[in-house]
């Protein structure tokens, strides 16, 4: 490439860290005196991804080997459906026990499309409500399902203008399960010791809890049509889910952890709007994957970037999981590959 490592990996920060659209990148270097053609830009960003795919597909295969997995799902309008619309497509993140992330990318919300990208994984898998996942793990004997007490509290919360006391009586208690997760976050307790203080503390409250609710569904005689009763029906019906933390002290009480990084998506939305095409929106995923879990690993993403670049041409295939940003750490970030414009 005549395009020096620095100025493709610069390219790559501002556009998916920074969320600078190619057309503005383009206006500043056409005011910086560098004359250069919109098509020429994209295609160099698009050529560095494809240097990047391997080392995607190798991170994903990492994720997909952790006993404990989150998942969710993002829209993104991708491809034109007809003339002046666009399809609505779906980003389906991973998030692994290793900190690592993987936006899997798919046309539609469609129940398959959670088999197609986990295959046969078959350990613990953490979730919202959402029924495609509840119809992996019925297909999948030795999954276990875990639900997020987060989106479950949402429910509630939707519910406050009808039974604002109802409602301030169920936000109360689940508060308690996130107050106890709270302490042992700044305590430190892990492993065995985790798992006994989940039974001392947070059972009691998760079967209080449930205990309340069907009291309260007997008492109060809702309306079916009631938000608070439909955020009861939502809890009742994913009751098992909700209570596989209590069993597993490597189980996060919700996805929470998963909504933080897959945040760029949605906020990238906001300024390039949609992806021209298909493919575009699934470059777009792969890079996010790579970039997100620099972060999540306290790797600077433009010393690996300039690194993996210019590595990616001649290490060995088989090698390429060394790349990516969990293991470049340990390899290669003592003394990586700097442009001529670094060294």
């Amino acid at each position: 490439s005549f395009a020096d490592v620095s100025f493709l990996v610069g390219t790559l920060i501002d556009k998916f860290l920074y969320h600078i659209p190619l057309y503005r990148q383009h206006q500043r270097l056409t005011a910086a005196g560098i004359t250069l053609s919109r098509q020429t830009l994209t295609n160099l960003v698009q050529r560095a991804i494809m240097l990047l795919e391997p080392v995607y597909y190798a991170q994903l295969s990492s994720i997909l080997l952790s006993e404990t997995l989150l998942m969710d799902e993002t829209y993104v309008k991708a491809g034109r459906a007809e003339k002046g619309k666009l399809n609505q497509a779906y980003f389906w993140p991973v998030y692994g026990d290793k900190d690592e992330v993987a936006f899997a990318f798919a046309q539609s919300r469609r129940h398959e499309e959670v088999g197609k990208i986990l295959g046969s994984y078959a350990k613990t898998l953490v979730t919202d409500g959402y029924e495609a996942y509840a119809r992996f793990a019925e297909k999948t004997s030795e999954l276990v399902h875990a639900l997020c007490w987060s989106h479950t509290r949402r429910r509630f919360l939707k519910a406050e203008a009808e039974t604002p006391e109802l409602v301030k009586d169920a936000l109360r208690q689940i508060g308690k399960l996130y107050d106890y997760e709270a302490q042992m976050r700044r305590k430190k307790i892990r492993g065995p010791d985790k798992l006994a203080f989940r039974a001392e503390y947070s059972r009691p409250v998760v079967n209080d809890f449930f205990s309340w609710l069907k009291e309260v569904m007997r008492r109060e005689c809702l309306e079916p049509s009631n938000l608070f009763c439909k955020a009861a029906s939502y809890a009742f019906e994913r009751e098992a889910g909700l209570k596989v933390f209590l069993s597993n002290p490597e189980v996060p009480i919700d996805t929470n952890e998963l909504e933080r990084v897959i945040r760029p998506i949605p906020m990238g939305r906001r300024n390039w709007l949609f992806c021209w095409t298909e493919l575009g929106a699934e470059y777009v995923g792969k890079v996010q994957s790579l970039l997100q879990t620099c972060r999540l690993q306290g790797v600077d993403p433009y010393t690996w970037l300039v690194d993996v670049l210019q590595r990616v041409d001649t290490h060995p295939a088989f090698d390429v999981h060394l790349l990516t940003p969990r293991l470049w750490k340990e390899n290669f970030a003592v003394a990586p590959l700097r442009s001529a414009i670094d060294r």
